[in-house]
């Protein structure tokens, strides 16, 4: 997270430096990224950089948390969103209101779609991290009664992750297939492929 130094500069210097790694961070994945290029777009040394950040990963932390953060005010001011909801129609109302926010800051989609190829150990935590609500749900529906006890939750995370981000790279810009892919492949995982 940024030094103190970081938060004594003006709201529109932090902002200038936030949209230059925006701009760096949405057209370069993590391990390919340049703070050169970002001390260049905002306008400031790189000396003073290192006044603000400690590195690298602690100006992508930084912009990931205020976009995190920005993400969920949506989230949650979307109208369908049901919190008491299962996690399947959770994921997809969340998926939802993040599509029509991907649209309003395409930036901050192709960010998190950068991430998903990055191998890089910062990004692979960060990564991980997300699964941990996902998982929390599950564990939730475990003791509501509306999922098996003896089902992995790990695995049920891992499962609607993997089809999220997999459907969005295929169809992702096809709101409506996008989202009815989306529906289909929560309600296969939710009641199995098995007959009978």
């Amino acid at each position: 997270m940024p030094k103190d130094t970081f938060y004594n500069l003006s709201d529109e210097k932090q902002q200038k430096i936030f949209d230059a790694a925006v701009r760096e961070f949405s057209s370069r994945r993590f391990s390919e990224a340049s703070i050169n290029q970002i001390v260049k777009t905002a306008g400031i040394p790189r000396g003073s950089f290192y006044q603000y950040f400690s590195g690298k990963e602690d100006i992508f932390g930084y912009m990931f948390e205020k976009i995190v953060g920005e993400k969920r005010e949506v989230i949650y001011q979307a109208e369908d969103l049901n919190l008491d909801a299962d996690v399947f129609e959770i994921c997809l109302q969340t998926t939802k209101a993040s599509y029509t926010w991907g649209r309003i800051k395409p930036e901050y989609s192709h960010i998190a779609m950068l991430m998903e190829i990055d191998t890089s150990e910062f990004i692979t935590r960060l990564r991980a991290a997300s699964f941990e609500s996902l998982i929390k749900i599950i564990e939730r529906d475990k003791k509501r009664g509306l999922i098996k006890p003896e089902v992995d939750s790990e695995l049920v995370a891992d499962m609607i992750y993997a089809l999220i981000w997999k459907q969005f790279s295929l169809v992702g810009f096809d709101e409506k297939l996008y989202l009815k892919k989306l529906n289909d492949g929560l309600s296969i995982i939710k009641t199995g492929i098995t007959a009978g």
